[in-house]
């Protein structure tokens, strides 16, 4: 007889919906960037960013 072993993956999408949402209420963004920023957020975090950096 097999074992049958169950993993769960929620915590890690949990945390990328978190990201998303602080992307999209941090930099303020419309509605189809923030569309947009379901895949691309490190992207917008990483130009607002860098504009403190200079």
């Amino acid at each position: 007889m097999e074992k049958i072993k169950i993993e769960q993956h929620s915590f890690s999408g949990i945390i990328w919906i978190m990201g998303w949402l602080f992307t999209i209420g941090f930099l303020n963004l419309a509605f189809w960037k923030g569309v947009l920023a379901i895949l691309l957020w490190p992207y917008y975090l990483g130009i607002t960013f860098s504009m403190f950096a200079r």
